[in-house]
């Protein structure tokens, strides 16, 4: 008896272990619900943007612009780090005409595109015409200025520009301009291709989805290979909260773009202990106040310098932004050689006393104050603190005789609104077209039509809110176009800085700030003033 039942619990006990096994088995063959890093060869990041498109044609995003940087090439690039220009699928910088129109560009042989179709002249100019005639939503930065587009040898093309424009280059560094396949893609109005990326790049496309984009190592490269074996990104899109969380818990390594200033300071407060590294760059985002001359007060120049020297950067910097903003005294950023930090220079950092002094010359006190109304984006939680942060400000220091009135209108009438000319004053960012001084100057101070007494009345100026108008700054702005001496091009811009903090249609708040964070086993993470990160130097450690 005790046998038989000895039997029966040894075949129960062997089900068991046998169903046991069979259980462990499947789990096994599960995709886990968290995405870990174990695969050493490929690096992982995580970001909150979802790229719209990926043709490069009609991509105007930060998103699909990183991609296409990393899968593209263009013409010219600019050094890791940095806003200095060098040759990539051109072997030199261009010759110019003694006109200042027409620009030859010699071209790399040897590269072909990820689908095996050979890059040559042919190939550079049905990309940049696709560019520019296909009508996305960065065509303008050619179409304004190009003319022509040529073939003039099998590695050799030749542009000629509606009119002389020193800068040309740098949008020649613009990632969308980048080579495409004539295979791939065609020429036409609105044929754009959002899914797939075919350019000469270090790596090629492999999956595009609404949260992963995949890119393999293009093993056909004409030059040097990545240092990992891959990239998979995770996007987050909108959601910082799972995209810090992700970070700290080990299933990404690398997190860019966009966490809260909250999270920012978290990661930033452990990365001091070592739990990962923390990168940073000198974004080119520039926040400026933009006042307008043609209403009152600040029709007087004594009131809008009262207000650049009243304005406190270190203030706004530390109680607003959480420091993760840098001051700025020019709208051309810290990043450009050109930069000078003329605001500085003349009424220096919450000088307070130069305040008083110039709003009592124009005529204000207490009791008769020069009121100011502030616009900003309902949507933009910063600059209706920054708003709030200015009221204060002046109700603390200049006793009455100046009042800001923060008012906040939804996005789309802000904008439109802002070129009518409704605004006194309006808080605002420029995120640059292309990493030229000239992109920081030009749209905002020239006036193609206009005059002393009535301002601007058509033109960049007009655009932006200010409807300043000054002879001799188009005069400079002209200049500076035509100019093909670097130091000769930074002297006019030192003058149109100075010119601009003498007369004050804009008051430079801050520029940004980017941070990266990677784990402790990464190595080269580089952030570039542009905001693009080359994927190619990340590798783990060994």
């Amino acid at each position: 008896m005790i046998n038989k039942k000895l039997r029966q619990w040894c075949r129960y006990l062997s089900l068991f272990l046998l169903c046991l096994a069979l259980t462990v088995g499947c789990n096994s063959n599960q995709t886990p619900t968290t995405t870990t890093t174990t695969d050493s060869n490929r690096i992982s990041i995580g970001t909150t943007l979802k790229p719209r498109t990926l043709d490069p044609a009609d991509n105007y995003e930060l998103a699909g612009l990183n991609i296409i940087y990393n899968v593209g090439e263009t013409l010219y690039t600019y050094e890791l780090g940095t806003t200095e220009i060098v040759p990539l699928l051109a072997t030199q910088m261009p010759q110019v005409s003694e006109d200042r129109i027409t620009y030859t560009i010699p071209l790399r042989e040897g590269v072909t595109f990820q689908d095996d179709t050979p890059f040559n002249a042919e190939a550079m100019v049905f990309s940049l015409n696709r560019f520019i005639t296909n009508g996305g939503k960065p065509a303008f930065l050619l179409a304004d200025v190009v003319d022509t587009i040529e073939a003039t040898a099998e590695y050799e093309i030749t542009v000629k520009l509606k009119q002389p424009f020193s800068a040309f280059p740098a949008l020649l560094a613009f990632p969308g301009t980048c080579a495409v396949s004539p295979k791939s893609y065609e020429i036409g109005a609105g044929k754009f291709n959002p899914n797939t990326l075919v350019g000469t790049g270090k790596y090629k496309l492999t999956e595009f989805s609404s949260d992963s984009i995949s890119l393999d190592v293009n093993e056909t490269y004409w030059g040097e290979q990545p240092a990992n074996e891959g990239i998979n990104i995770q996007v987050y899109a909108g959601n910082s909260a799972n995209l810090f969380n992700s970070f700290r818990t080990g299933a990404i390594d690398v997190a860019y773009q966009s966490l809260d200033p909250n999270q920012i300071n978290n990661l930033l407060t452990e990365a001091s202990a070592d739990k990962w590294q923390v990168i940073d760059g000198s974004g080119t985002v520039v926040n400026y106040l933009v006042l307008n001359l043609n209403q009152q007060p600040l029709d007087q120049l004594e009131v809008r310098q009262a207000i650049a020297a009243l304005i406190d950067r270190n203030l706004i910097n530390q109680r607003v932004l959480q420091g993760q903003g840098e001051l700025v005294y020019s709208l051309i950023p810290t990043a450009f050689a050109s930069y000078k930090p003329a605001f500085a220079e003349i009424y220096g950092e919450a000088n307070i006393s130069k305040a008083k002094e110039l709003i009592t010359k124009a005529g204000y006190s207490r009791e008769n104050p020069a009121i100011v109304e502030i616009w900003y984006p309902s949507g933009s939680i910063t600059r209706g603190i920054v708003g709030e942060t200015l009221k204060a400000l002046v109700e603390k220091e200049l006793d009455g005789a100046i009042q800001f009135v923060p008012q906040s209108v939804e996005s789309a009438s802000f904008f439109s609104n802002l070129s009518q000319g409704i605004y006194p004053a309006a808080l605002a960012d420029w995120y640059p077209d292309f990493l030229d001084a000239d992109n920081y100057i030009q749209p905002f101070l020239s006036c193609s039509q206009g005059s002393q007494s009535q301002g601007c009345q058509e033109g960049a100026a007009q655009s932006r809110g200010s409807f300043y108008y000054s002879d001799r700054v188009n005069q400079l702005i002209n200049q500076q176009r035509q100019e093909v001496d670097p130091e000769t091009r930074q002297t006019i811009f030192a003058q149109l800085q100075q010119t601009l903090a003498q007369d004050v249609p804009y008051i430079p708040l801050w520029q940004t700030k980017d941070y990266a964070f990677a784990h402790n086993d990464i190595q080269g993470l580089t952030i570039n003033p542009s905001q693009n990160i080359p994927f190619w130097t990340l590798k783990r450690n060994s």
